[in-house]
């Protein structure tokens, strides 16, 4: 990869936006600016797109979200949500968080937050193939999909994107969406301040004894989160997705388990509250890193997603900030672009900057201090977040605000969430 002047002898093509990355986020926004009118193309190094028909009778996919109803309101303004409901989605309406090594608990009820559900557990792949079948669709997206970037180049006439397959694509306003390894960022020249958690999440499918009562549940075991997040399976609530963000050594060791030994130190991790719990897929397992770009935005070029930000998987907020990333930034650049001012300026994306960066820094700070707090097994602290849990759980009016902010009534939400 490399930066050099576009050829001569290769056309040219234009558009009014180029978003590099074609996952959940990317695909939303150039939806998002396709419908304002935009032409948008859309860059992505895998082979095809995902789509829906390929999902039949599988059993779930180990990567889910839990969305929260602000991102149902925007994947709603996508046309998307139909069809996930139709395909698999979960909602939940209850969320029970204990101290495994104390006496400490809350509850939060939907019926408490004044909202039908707090959200719903749907796999990643099942909000993008959906997206996919509508944004995709669109005639003013245009895809460029099994090809990656080979320079990118600053010009007059805003960036210049040569393919490795030798296209080149210019646009008044790049959209790097490309994940927590952004190559675009580096490309930019934007940098990051990364830390390692010293964890590694385990995901996988389990199906357990007992209903999963439409709730999730997470313990803190030995400061470690485990997560049970409900799916229902061909009407079966039975199914739960799992995610353990432990240490890397026990990490190491649940993923060389047997399927049946998997599911014993899970029912027994989880104090069988779930009764015996089966796992029913692989388990895998990825290192967790909190990522915060420098700053996300230049002259004609915008970070959005993991690109500008990858939080820990502890309140499943990750893709919730990606998508208000991508709600924030395509209503501030199709004002400019109606207004007929220069939507690609830094006075332009600015602004989305300025609306996005404190709420993503916030919740990257929440998220560390969450692990620090249950992470410490000193016992004065042990026991004042567990009396704090107990006496939180009994506030009624506090557990209302926590639950707004949970459920993405954050600041101004952009029209398109509504």
């Amino acid at each position: 990869m490399k930066t050099q002047t576009a050829a001569i002898d290769v056309p040219v093509e234009r558009f009014d936006a180029v978003i590099v990355g074609a996952g959940m986020v990317g695909t939303a926004l150039a939806g998002l600016l396709a419908n304002a009118g935009m032409q948008v193309a859309l860059v992505e190094t895998k082979a095809a797109p995902l789509r829906l028909d390929a999902f039949g009778d599988h059993p779930p996919a180990p990567r889910v979200s839990a969305l929260t109803p602000v991102s149902q309101r925007l994947l709603s303004h996508l046309k998307a949500w139909p069809a996930m409901a139709a395909t698999r989605v979960t909602p939940y309406r209850y969320m029970q968080v204990w101290d495994a090594e104390g006496s400490g608990s809350i509850h939060f009820s939907a019926d408490e937050a004044g909202a039908p559900v707090l959200g719903h557990i749907v796999e990643n792949d099942v909000t993008l193939a959906a997206l996919n079948e509508q944004v995709l669709a669109l005639p003013s997206v245009s895809t460029f999909f099994g090809v990656g970037v080979e320079a990118l180049q600053t010009s007059d006439n805003g960036r210049w994107l040569v393919l490795d397959d030798g296209r080149q694509l210019n646009t008044p306003l790049l959209i790097a969406a490309d994940g927590a390894r952004s190559t675009m960022r580096e490309l930019a020249g934007i940098s990051v301040a990364e830390e390692s958690m010293q964890q590694e999440a385990v995901v996988t499918t389990v199906r357990c004894e007992k209903s999963h009562g439409d709730t999730a549940r997470q313990a803190f075991i030995a400061g470690h989160p485990l997560a049970f997040l409900p799916l229902t399976v061909s009407g079966d609530d039975r199914y739960c997705s799992i995610v353990w963000s432990t240490t890397p050594e026990h990490a190491h060791q649940l993923t060389s388990l047997s399927s049946d030994a998997l599911g014993q130190a899970l029912s027994e991790a989880f104090d069988y509250r779930l009764g015996q719990v089966s796992a029913v897929d692989t388990a895998y397992r990825f290192p967790l890193i909190q990522r915060h770009a420098a700053h996300y935005v230049q002259p004609n070029f915008a970070l959005v997603g993991d690109a500008a930000h990858s939080i820990h998987p502890l309140a499943g907020q990750g893709v919730n900030l990606g998508f208000m990333d991508a709600a924030v930034l395509a209503e501030e650049v199709i004002n400019a672009w109606q207004r007929g001012a220069p939507w690609g300026a830094l006075t332009t994306l600015s602004r989305y900057e300025r609306r996005r960066r404190f709420d993503n820094s916030a919740m990257l700070g929440l998220m560390k201090g969450f692990k620090v707090l249950f992470g410490s097994q000193i016992p004065a602290l042990t026991l004042a977040r567990n009396m704090g849990m107990s006496g939180m759980n009994q506030l009624v009016p506090i557990k209302r605000l926590v639950m707004r902010q949970a459920i993405g009534e954050r600041g101004r939400l952009p029209q398109s969430c509504r």
